[in-house]
């Protein structure tokens, strides 16, 4: 997208909100991600974040942060804060525990989604709650839709055939679409576990589609207008696209998904 509209500071980066938008059908492959190695830590960051910065890589719409991370057994972030920030943790493999300024804890599991909506400010860690098992799982921030909102915390255990050969809406603020968790911006998020057939998702002229691959393989092919092609992909493990003026995406293969549905201009003052 070449033409860009206002921007909003989070932290030390400023996030782009175009006002054009443009069709697009970017790859990005797990290698292609910013990979650090702290031992306790392995993450791949997807998007700009911590050390990692890149003017051209801050966002895609709404969704701010997407990283991949796995936790050593008995380890985790020590209490850190955040603020005016929604902020999604699905888990993929082992246990989650949590416990923030609010009060919180809990304990997510396999399946499990974290949610927190940081608002006017709040403290919180994360730890490997097993001291023997790694934990996998995925952290995505959106910007909210709105500002200085009450912290809110909350988490949801799905089941697995909730999301097999299916889309699962696990959070949402679009008052068309109904998930468990509600998030303030207009914006969705959907995994689904395909094994061996076929899913397809409908944009609304306008939006944003960022696919995410955890684990597997599929094809992934987007049209626009008059069901013209605008990209088709193989994604394996760690890969992602990034889709503008998609009417429809068509997924299959096996594989673990996470698919967002976003607007463009994501600045909630405006």
């Amino acid at each position: 997208m070449d033409k860009i509209g206002a921007t909003l500071t989070t932290g030390e980066h400023q996030v782009t909100n175009p006002t054009v938008l443009e069709q697009a059908f970017k790859i990005q492959r797990a290698g292609d991600r910013a990979f650090y190695d702290h031992g306790w830590l392995r993450t791949s960051h997807s998007f700009s974040f911590a050390d990692y910065y890149d003017s051209q890589n801050v966002n895609w719409g709404a969704l701010r942060v997407f990283n991949d991370d796995r936790v050593a057994a008995g380890q985790g972030f020590g209490t850190h804060p955040h603020r005016d920030m929604e902020i999604l943790t699905y888990v993929l493999a082992g246990q989650l525990e949590h416990r923030d300024s609010l009060g919180s804890h809990g304990v997510v599991r396999a399946g499990g989604v974290q949610y927190m909506s940081a608002g006017t400010g709040v403290r919180h860690s994360e730890f490997n709650h097993s001291q023997t098992e790694e934990l996998h799982f995925l952290q995505m921030w959106v910007l909210p839709g709105r500002l200085g909102e009450k912290p809110r915390y909350g988490q949801v255990d799905f089941d697995d055939e909730e999301r097999r050969g299916k889309w699962l809406v696990v959070a949402s603020g679009r008052p068309s679409v109904e998930g468990r968790i509600l998030l303030t911006q207009d914006a969705s998020c959907m995994v689904s576990r395909l094994e061996g057939r076929s899913l397809r998702h409908t944009f609304e002229p306008g939006r944003l589609g960022f696919l995410f691959v955890a684990d597997g393989e599929v094809v992934a092919e987007a049209f626009g207008d008059d069901d013209a092609p605008i990209g088709k992909a193989t994604l394996a493990a760690g890969d992602a696209v990034r889709m503008s003026a998609a009417i429809r995406l068509s997924v299959r293969g096996v594989g673990e998904l996470v698919l967002w549905d976003l607007p463009v201009n994501s600045d909630p003052r405006g």
